[in-house]
């Protein structure tokens, strides 16, 4: 494997805590914490008196309340809500804030928007596929407020319709998940796509943003050597699967216990999702072989002869 990734697992986030994080910028985390989520995700409030809200999370009334009691007792006003992407536990919750509110919401699209693929196979990750926004951000677009500009950067791969968020104003970035600073993001598909993950990564290389604001856990200083890190080490995993299928086919399970065999098991699942997309991306290039057409979770896998 290449070099470990130097992950900051140090995050005390008191639930419905609302912290300042930059000039223009301050974080509530909601109470949902897990294997999958750390601590909990990250909503993002932007700018001061009219405000942009990030990521309202998961359905949540204990969080809502949080939100909405903050900015009341700052007597501050809503005017966008915006997805950086509509996996369960980022977009549901932006429904009661909505209601709240009656302020627009914002995103590159609906679930399954941005997918390059269609595979005959579900995800176990959990879709929002109720949320659709009132505007479209493309990639490059702007979402501006009062005295506050997002840019959006459309970095699929961890889900299709996913956005980062430059905010200008600070020069920090807000990378939802596909950069996050106590783990590397999972790429299930049919809608995660390894193949434009990794894109996505070299796109983020070509940023300035001094820091980075996941969707969950702790910022990220010095950016570009941990996106790096994150390139090779995905570079790693494909010489693994390389090494493991030298020894003749085999099933995804099968690779995952050698290559994650120092992984809680628990995650062994979500590791081979993981493990199909980039199986998935080395088969269309033509590097590994498989009887099945087209391939898929349960199929066994040799290199290409």
């Amino acid at each position: 494997m290449a070099d470990a990734i130097p992950f900051n697992r140090q995050f005390d986030a008191a639930p419905g805590e609302v912290v300042t994080l930059t000039p223009h910028l301050r974080r509530i985390t909601s109470p949902n914490p897990s294997m999958f989520t750390f601590k909990g995700t990250n909503t993002y409030i932007v700018g001061h008196g009219k405000v942009g809200v990030v990521d309202p999370g998961p359905v949540s009334p204990e969080h809502a309340a949080a939100i909405l009691g903050a900015l009341k007792a700052s007597g501050e006003t809503v005017t966008h809500i915006i997805a950086t992407h509509t996996h369960n536990d980022h977009s549901p919750g932006i429904a009661a804030i909505q209601a709240a509110t009656g302020a627009p919401t914002y995103g590159f699209g609906p679930h399954g928007v941005g997918a390059r693929r269609d595979w005959p196979f579900d995800s176990p990750e959990g879709g929002d596929k109720t949320f659709n926004p009132d505007h479209t951000v493309p990639d490059g677009g702007l979402i501006e407020g009062d005295g506050w500009t997002l840019e959006a950067i459309h970095t699929p791969g961890h889900i299709s319709n996913h956005l980062c968020l430059a905010l200008r104003e600070d020069n920090v970035m807000l990378s939802g998940d596909h950069v996050m600073g106590w783990s590397t993001s999972i790429v299930s598909p049919p809608d995660g796509d390894m193949t434009q993950y990794m894109a996505s990564l070299r796109k983020m290389l070509g940023r300035n943003e001094t820091v980075y604001y996941p969707g969950h856990g702790g910022p990220i200083e010095n950016p570009k050597p941990f996106v790096q890190a994150f390139i090779d080490h995905r570079l790693a995993r494909e010489d693994q699967i390389r090494a493991c299928l030298k020894a003749g086919p085999l099933t995804i399970p099968a690779m995952v216990a050698t290559m994650y065999a120092d992984v809680d098991p628990n995650l062994h699942r979500a590791a081979g999702r993981s493990v199909l997309s980039h199986l998935l991306g080395m088969w269309e290039q033509g590097e590994i072989a498989c009887p099945d057409t087209p391939p898929g979770p349960n199929s066994t896998y040799s290199l290409s002869q």
